[in-house]
Parts: structure tokens; C-alpha cells; sequence
């Protein structure tokens, strides 16, 4: 079949793209933009790729008529607190409007269990989305999820980050809450297996995994996987807006995306409807399972996509390729360049950078940085990196998002997320024999020009110990 796979890029697209090609599927991958499709070239070579903004007009006969199957994997709920539901509906009747000149049977969109009365800003627009997409030219099925556990994904991090850093915990009355989390690999069974399936055409099926749990119950079922006991008291007094703030602080989630959750933490998600299970032989995983393969992927370095390398992890939301061009005029730079006698290697100590690897030279200073910057709203270090010696472009690295990654042309540029008075790019070059490092600011106003010249006298030392240990594969 012919399949239209939207949000490609995103969290559950990697995973779901490489299982469709396995089985054979003609996949043709939309993105915003293509430079960040995050996948490697092989997979590359056996799809299409198109982008489509489906916030913007889409030009007639941009999408191939002969489709036979799209999945909709789009959301907006991290990138605002505010109108993430409008931009949502926007979507799907623009999404809809693309798909009427195509011959599409089937669209597969996959929501949140929406069986409570009282929803959640994040669960009504899911279940709004539904029903314009059910006004489509195609036949739909909804697959509605419980809390999606995987490497990589929000919720699993979320935990991690918790029981990880804190063994002792006083939370909000809302880890009281009860939900029934689904494992990610269960999620890919059902997305697989309802394609093309006419049985499930205009239906609507909750999916869920095998345990309904507390959020409590989830966090102290980890650190018995773990192989750690952590203690943990509730209390009534923590509002949303200081729940949102203590995760955000604790966790790797931006302040958005936990202002969001935390407004749907107070809803039971619990499956009400298991029909699919039955219809498609899917024996879902339990909870500490769950955990376990998420845990079996992250030791083998086999994470295949993770929710920090969205765009909505970090500060800028779009039209990154516009840092692409490190400006030469009204800008501050430090320049740094060695002599080297192994080009691949210092390459590969390149692609190492950041994340648990480290920066090369002082990660204690790296560390502190980390910090100021997430007490000033910023990313801070906790993102890390997805891949330990893979790098896309749009990655997260730390609290940069990488620009460019050109490993023939041995170049890779990073963009700064961080809080500053200005613009900043870190660049690493191999010419020859040559490794050439550049860190370049745009500052704004008097502000940023004091920011440079403050920070300047430990540039001296980082940048200066950094290219020396890069060039002899020596960190610190």
C-alpha cells in the first residue's frame, strides 16, 4: 500500500516508519521540514518525502492522489499553553481539505482515552479533532491511548527523571489519580494491524496496556524495577501552576509541556472499550514490562526517536533552517584552531559531543551553566542527546539544537536554546588537518555585548581545553 505517514519526524512516526517499510509499504513522510527528518540513509533512499506546513495553504496536488492509507500523527500541545487546541482543529480541516482530490480509504489517527465527562483542555481538543477528521473524504479509525511508556518518550522520562534525582517526594494530590499506561511496542501492534483492516473503518477504540495504576503506583513500580525503594508523600496544597513549576524544574520537560500535563493528570485515563484487543490478538504488556524494554533499548543504544529532539522541547518552535547562515557582521566570535594527525578520529569525538559523553573540558562548568539556565526559564543540560555517537540535524544536544550535521564535509553547527541576550552558534570543522572551532554571538543591545565581555575570561579556558581534548580524545 501507499501510505501518507505525517508527522514523520515526531515521537511515534520514527518508530512507525521503519516498521512500515519492513512490511513492504510504498511510505511517503511529511515534515515540516525535511532537513529534519531524523532518520538514517538508508531509510531515506526507500521513501518520499514531502513539506507540508498544514498550518499554512497547501497548493493543489501537493499530496499523490494514489495514496491508500494516512496516518495523522500531529499535535501541537507542547508548542503553547494557550491556543494549541485552535492550532489542532486548524490542522485537521486543512488536513482533510489536503486528502479530498486523493483516492484515501483510510485515515489513522491516534488520540487519548476521552472517556471521562469532565476532560482536560489536551483530551477535549483530541476528541474535537475526531470529529473533524470523521468529516473527511476517507474512513477513520481512532486509536485512543493511555500514557504511552518507551525510551525516550515524555512520560517515561518524566518518571525516569523523578525517581531517578528525588527518593524522597512530597507531590500533589494528583498522583492519586488513576490511569492505565500502554507500552510503546503495543502501540506500534495496533497501529500496524488496524492498517487497511476495514473492520475498524469509522470506529473509535481505546488501547491501553494491562495494569490500572496511580500515578503514585507507577513511580514506586519504577524504582522496584530499578531496584530502588523511593518514599512519597501527597499533599493538597500544591496548585497546578507549582506542579507544573516542580516538574519543570526536576524533570527534562519544558514548562509548557508540564503545565499542559499536569491539567490532564487530574483526569483518570482508564480504557473502558478493549474490542481491539480481542478483534486483533494483542495481548498488551504490563506496566513494569513496559519499563524493563524501555530500559533493554536504552542500554543497547537502540532508542529510536525520543520527545526532547522535538522542537517543542526547546525555545524555538520553527524556521531553524534561517540559523543555518552564521552571520559575519555585527557579531562577536571566539576562533579557535589546532593542528591534528587523525581526522576520522577527532570526527568521531565531534559526533560524541554533549549529553552523558560530556563537553570535553570542565563539565563542571557546563553544569553550573545548565543550571542558571533553567532557573531563568531556559532548557538547561537535561535533555541530553538521543543517540550516543549519532547526530541529525534538529537534534537536541544539552541545551543547543544541531543545525547542521555534515559528516562528509566533516561540519557540524549548533544553535544555542539557552537563555541569552543574543544569538549564539558553536561550529566544529575539519579542513584537511586542520580543526577549526568557532563560537559566534549576536548579541542584542549593551546587554548582550556585557554578556560576551563577562563570560569571555572562562571562554578562554573552556573553548581552549575543549578543541585540545577533542583533537586528543581526552575528556574531563
Amino acid at each position: 500500500m501507499k501510505i501518507l505517514l505525517t508527522g514523520a519526524n515526531g515521537y511515534i512516526g520514527m518508530r512507525l516508519l521503519p516498521l512500515l517499510i519492513a512490511k513492504g509499504h510504498e511510505v511517503v513522510c511529511v515534515v515540516r521540514s525535511e532537513q529534519r527528518l531524523s532518520i538514517d540513509e538508508e531509510i531515506r533512499k526507500k521513501i518520499d518525502v514531502l513539506e507540508i506546513d498544514f498550518l499554512k495553504p497547501i497548493p493543489d496536488g501537493h499530496i499523490p492522489i494514489d495514496i491508500d492509507v494516512a496516518y495523522f500523527l500531529i499535535h501541537s500541545m507542547s508548542s503553547s499553553t494557550q491556543d494549541f487546541d485552535q492550532m489542532e482543529a486548524m490542522t485537521a480541516k486543512s488536513f482533510n481539505d489536503a486528502l479530498r482530490p486523493t483516492r484515501v480509504k483510510q485515515v489513522i489517527y491516534l488520540s487519548g482515552i476521552v472517556n471521562e465527562k469532565n476532560l482536560s483542555k489536551h483530551l477535549r481538543s483530541r476528541k474535537n479533532v475526531e470529529d473533524l477528521l470523521s468529516e473527511g473524504p476517507f474512513n477513520l479509525t481512532v486509536l485512543r491511548a493511555g500514557i504511552i511508556v518507551g525510551s525516550g518518550s515524555s512520560s517515561f522520562e518524566i518518571i525516569r527523571d523523578l525517581c531517578e534525582k528525588l527518593p524522597f517526594m512530597i507531590t500533589p494530590k494528583w498522583v492519586l489519580t488513576k490511569t492505565q499506561p500502554i507500552a510503546i511496542r503495543d502501540v506500534m501492534k495496533f497501529l500496524i494491524r488496524v492498517l487497511g483492516n476495514e473492520k475498524t473503518y469509522n470506529e473509535s477504540f481505546d488501547i491501553a496496556g494491562s495494569d490500572i495504576l496511580t500515578y503514585k503506583q507507577m513511580l514506586q513500580q519504577y524504582a522496584s524495577v530499578r531496584g530502588f525503594k523511593n518514599w512519597i508523600w501527597t499533599v493538597p496544597v500544591m496548585t497546578p501552576k507549582l506542579s507544573s513549576y516542580w516538574l519543570y524544574f526536576v524533570t527534562s520537560t519544558s514548562y509548557k509541556l508540564a503545565l499542559n500535563l499536569v491539567d490532564s493528570m487530574k483526569i483518570e485515563i482508564i480504557a473502558k472499550d478493549n474490542r481491539l484487543e480481542k478483534m486483533l490478538e494483542i495481548k498488551p504488556y504490563s506496566y513494569k514490562e513496559a519499563i524493563k524494554m524501555a530500559f533493554k533499548k536504552i542500554e543497547q543504544n537502540q532508542v529510536i526517536s525520543s520527545w526532547k529532539d522535538s522542537l517543542v522541547s526547546g525555545r524555538f518552535k520553527k524556521n531553524l533552517g534561517k540559523y543555518i547562515q552564521v552571520p559575519k557582521f555585527g557579531v562577536l566570535t571566539d576562533r579557535k584552531t589546532l593542528t591534528i594527525t587523525d581526522p576520522e578520529k577527532v570526527l568521531d569525538n565531534i559526533w560524541k559531543i554533549g549529553g552523558a559523553h560530556g563537553w570535553y573540558y570542565a563539565n563542571w562548568l557546563w553544569k553550573i551553566r545548565g543550571i542558571m539556565d533553567k532557573f531563568f526559564g531556559g532548557v538547561g543540560l537535561r535533555r541530553g542527546r538521543t543517540h550516543p555517537n549519532k547526530i541529525f540535524p534538529g537534534d537536541a544536544l544539552d541545551f543547543w539544537r544541531v543545525i547542521l550535521a555534515d559528516r562528509e564535509n566533516k561540519r557540524l553547527l549548533l544553535f544555542a536554546e539557552m537563555r541569552l541576550p543574543g544569538e549564539a552558534w558553536l561550529e566544529f570543522k575539519i579542513e584537511k588537518d586542520t580543526l577549526i572551532q568557532t563560537a559566534t554571538f549576536r548579541p542584542k543591545g549593551l546587554k548582550g555585548r556585557l554578556y560576551w565581555y563577562s563570560v569571555l575570561p572562562f571562554h578562554y579556558f573552556i573553548f581552549g581545553g575543549m578543541i585540545r581534548n577533542l583533537a586528543l580524545n581526552n575528556s574531563e
